[in-house]
């Protein structure tokens, strides 16, 4: 395969977010955690390395330096079905980041609920953390990692995992991490912007758009529970929905397998 250089310039940085970043942290989730309180609109908290990251499940998250890991803490009370879309908002900003740094569109789909893929590989995340203080929710951490430099060991994965990809498989540029946040950021506002004014709709269709499988048979795997059969759409609060033998089947929260 032939790299490709970044295709488009950032877009101006959305106004009314801040940006912070950090050295090193441990996680840019706990990070939101400890700092929530004195925040008092969007905030992007970037860690050039973070040495406790975690995934979904607790799992933990690969993330050496040159690869990217952000949080965007959005403060204030929100709804757990709104806090579920802001995921679906969340990956079609990556997607398009991964797009304008790269020039492939081509190369990228969604995994539900929250990855990006590059050719069938692995290498983004998206992460929802709800956060409280004493008088309950007070805002909602997006957890972001993509691999930007390289990409964790096949061998250190569970069983039946998507493979793992990097950005720099397709592109002979480096993207640092505070380059791919200023196409990230912007992204994600324009996004949330048509989810303001417009709802979740438009967003599902566009996610339906870039998703990996659609109308290919994938198993769902739950606490104690499995369910196989063909993606078939995206119900409106976003659920996973599969026609199998008994009908259709929304899951809310499952592990994705093909």
């Amino acid at each position: 395969m032939t790299p490709h250089t970044p295709a488009s310039q950032a877009a101006p940085w959305p106004e009314g977010v801040d940006r912070r970043v950090f050295q090193t942290l441990d996680s840019t989730n706990l990070e939101a955690a400890r700092r929530i309180a004195e925040m008092s609109g969007p905030t992007w908290l970037l860690a050039l390395e973070q040495t406790a990251a975690k995934g979904r499940r607790g799992r933990a998250w690969m993330n050496p330096v040159g690869n990217f890991a952000a949080t965007l803490v959005l403060p204030g009370q929100v709804a757990p079905t709104h806090a579920a879309q802001r995921s679906f908002v969340a990956a079609l900003a990556l997607h398009d980041a991964c797009v304008a740094v790269t020039g492939r569109p081509d190369a990228f789909a969604l995994k539900w609920p929250n990855d990006v893929l590059q050719q069938g590989g692995k290498m983004a995340g998206i992460l929802l953390e709800t956060l409280t203080d004493r008088h309950g929710i007070c805002g909602l951490a997006i957890g972001i990692g993509v691999n930007l430099a390289t990409a964790p060991d096949a061998g250190t994965l569970e069983t039946g995992a998507v493979p793992p990809a990097a950005l720099s498989e397709l592109t002979d540029t480096a993207v640092s991490p505070q380059a791919f946040l200023d196409h990230l950021a912007p992204a994600f506002a324009a996004h949330m912007a048509q989810h303001d004014r417009l709802g979740f709709a438009p967003i599902r269709t566009a996610w339906l758009a870039r998703a990996a499988k659609l109308g290919e048979t994938i198993t769902a795997r739950m606490p104690g529970d499995e369910v196989t059969g063909v993606f078939e759409d995206l119900a409106p609060d976003g659920a996973l929905v599969l026609a199998t033998p008994r009908g259709n089947r929304h899951v809310a929260a499952a592990d994705i397998f093909f």
